[in-house]
């Protein structure tokens, strides 16, 4: 009997095969991508270049399908669920281990029907007879590998005869098809018919990512990033959604005197590198696995260098998100060393966030980039604006480039939103130059001009309009959706809009904290540039749940991103700055949006921008 079950077995396998074998070939393991499957922190990497299933039974026959198995049976185990009952009251594995048990019976159950089995081999009995049961198991493990963040990675250098990028996008929406089509038919055969609505969930990557090895010319200090690969192309499956363990991001980062990579341990398996064009920096982001979210993040926020923009090329930054260093354990909650090193002796601003829990929030890696990116522009004598800056050409052809500064929440990003919504009705063009950071350069007695830094916008899901989230769903990236303080990261400019150079013509500050009355208005301007400097210089807002700061709080010049840290260089800028406005015409005032006034999170920021409108169409 068990000779001709074995027989049985292998004639349906090997038919199976024969029907459904494809042609793609990935045999190769790179050299820093040795692994074919890791899951760390909830986080899967798939390494399609070390091994690609293209079949259900190579599929059900890798270490990472295991892998997968026993992180789940390990949850349900703990949880003491009904279902981890069932599969151990029920599965008969003799001198297998559990997870082998179910990778056969899996087998059987994409070419056989559960009564073709029950006839074939007795020792399944038990669980496939209990249809209901085993249902609710499949749906549980597929509901359990879908909610895992899932990357597919592919060394460049080492793909098989030259596998291009086409090529990795078919195999990607293969992949998901093959996990598709395996869970369907398993349920097929157990249920005994097709199911009548197909819903095409993505069940493969959430991102696949195509890395390659760089070499630039690297000082002394920095070789422990030698091996890291370097992200070349990203492919997103959206709406993609992640869950970091933060909401908030606490406190400023501190400036250290000795470069923090030399206690800092570094396994290359383990790391990406993304090349980011922050303004008109490079910088080099080092990010670790177990925070790969943020690193998929950044090409929603920061414009991709090409590789010929960054091959043998030395970065003006480097960021280390996530080392492990002395002061940090994995999985540890303590607090995260947050601080950048100014590399004089090396022209680089190196920012440096050790392993923690407590730094899982984009954030951290968005905030800290942009500081970096500050602290050369304040050295070059430039000024970093915390804040929004648009272009708008209204409908009776006026026109003004107009910058709104303030801190995290005062509601320069939601202003932006109320032009956006009131487009139709006042505005014939609008382009955005940046949606949270920017920087000011004097332009040889002229008004000064305004850059950008990012071409994303980082914004919260809570004070927009209700319906446009779901109409930017897809092109967005979704983090914590079902909490206070969610966020989006969308696409908002091109990089040759945000490093054009627009000439000031309004300088606001975003008051979000005071109402406005019969005898207080949504916009007034300053007289003269000691009263402007005192109150952007002071930077009050009501916090909107950003950070872990309540209530009305203070921040120097409204941005703890650089200028805070070095306010004595800062100071002397905002001298120069301010009385350049003033000489060269650009309206300096304030623009109370409302954002902190309870009940009016939503029509303060559109009743501004209506103000706002009528002034430039004056």
């Amino acid at each position: 009997i068990q000779v001709l079950t074995v027989t049985y077995e292998m004639f349906f396998y090997i038919n199976f095969i024969l029907l459904k074998r494809k042609n793609y070939v990935f045999t190769y393991g790179g050299a820093n991508l040795k692994k074919e499957f890791s899951l760390s922190n909830d986080k899967v990497m798939i390494n399609f270049t070390a091994k690609y299933c293209n079949s259900p039974e190579k599929l059900l026959e890798s270490a990472g399908f295991r892998r997968v198995f026993n992180a789940y049976l390990k949850k349900i185990k703990k949880k003491k669920s009904n279902i981890y009952k069932y599969l151990i009251q029920n599965a008969h594995p003799d001198n297998e281990n559990l997870d082998v048990f179910i990778v056969h019976l899996f087998k059987l159950l994409s070419v056989l029907n559960v009564h073709e089995i029950m006839n074939l081999n007795t020792k399944y009995s038990s669980l496939v007879s209990s249809k209901d049961t085993f249902i609710d198991f499949i749906e549980d493990f597929y509901g359990f590998w879908r909610k895992l963040e899932r990357y597919t990675v592919i060394h460049n250098n080492k793909i098989n005869e030259g596998l291009e990028k086409t090529s990795f996008v078919e195999a990607n929406n293969d992949f998901s098809m093959l996990i598709l089509n395996l869970y369907r038919k398993i349920e097929e055969n157990i249920v005994g018919y097709k199911p009548k609505v197909y819903r095409q969930l993505p069940a493969g990557g959430n991102a696949g990512l195509i890395v390659n090895n760089v070499d630039w010319p690297m000082p002394s200090g920095y070789e422990l990033l030698k091996d890291v690969p370097f992200i070349d192309s990203i492919i997103l499956d959206l709406p993609y959604i992640s869950y970091p363990k933060k909401n908030t991001r606490d406190g400023i980062f501190n400036e250290c005197f000795e470069n923090p990579l030399k206690d800092c341990t570094i396994s290359t398996d383990h790391w990406f590198c993304y090349p980011a064009k922050v303004g008109t920096l490079l910088a080099f982001i080092y990010i670790h696995r177990d925070f790969m979210a943020h690193a998929i993040t950044l090409c929603n926020l920061f414009e991709m260098a090409i590789e010929s923009e960054y091959r043998g090329i030395k970065p003006d930054i480097v960021f280390v998100f996530g080392g492990k260093d002395s002061s940090c354990v994995k999985n540890s909650s303590s607090k995260s060393s947050t601080v950048f090193y100014d590399d004089v002796a090396n022209n680089i601003m190196l920012g440096y966030i050790s392993y923690s829990n407590e730094i899982d929030y984009f954030g951290y890696v968005k905030k800290m980039a942009l500081t970096l990116h500050n602290l050369i522009m304040i050295k070059r004598g430039s000024l970093p604006i915390h804040g929004a800056m648009v272009n708008i050409i209204m409908n009776n052809g006026k026109s003004a480039n107009v910058v709104i500064m303030g801190d995290s929440g005062a509601g320069k990003s939601e202003c932006l939103e109320a032009f956006r919504s009131l487009s139709e009705d006042y505005i014939s063009d609008m382009t955005i130059v940046f949606d949270d950071m920017g920087v000011l350069t004097l332009n040889g007695g002229a008004k000064p001009l305004a850059f950008g830094t990012e071409i994303g916008a980082f914004v919260r899901l809570d004070d927009l309009d209700a319906g446009y989230a779901f109409k930017e769903i897809d092109r967005s990236i979704f983090m914590n959706p079902d909490k206070i303080n969610a966020r989006l990261v969308m696409p908002v400019a091109s990089y040759k809009d945000i490093i054009k150079g627009y000439p000031v013509d309004l300088f606001l500050y975003a008051n979000n904290y005071e109402e406005v009355l019969d005898d207080i208005e949504e916009i007034n301007f300053f007289t003269n540039p000691v009263d402007a400097i005192d109150v952007c210089k002071r930077g009050s807002r009501m916090a909107k749940g950003t950070t872990t700061e309540l209530g009305l709080v203070n921040s120097y010049f409204a941005n703890p991103f650089g200028p805070v840290q070095k306010q004595e260089l800062v100071d002397v800028l905002l001298v120069t700055y301010f009385e350049e406005f003033f000489k060269t015409g650009v309206k300096v005032g304030q623009i109370r949006t409302s954002l902190g006034v309870k009940g009016q999170e939503k029509d303060g920021p559109k009743k501004a921008a209506k103000k706002l409108f009528e002034l430039i169409i004056k």
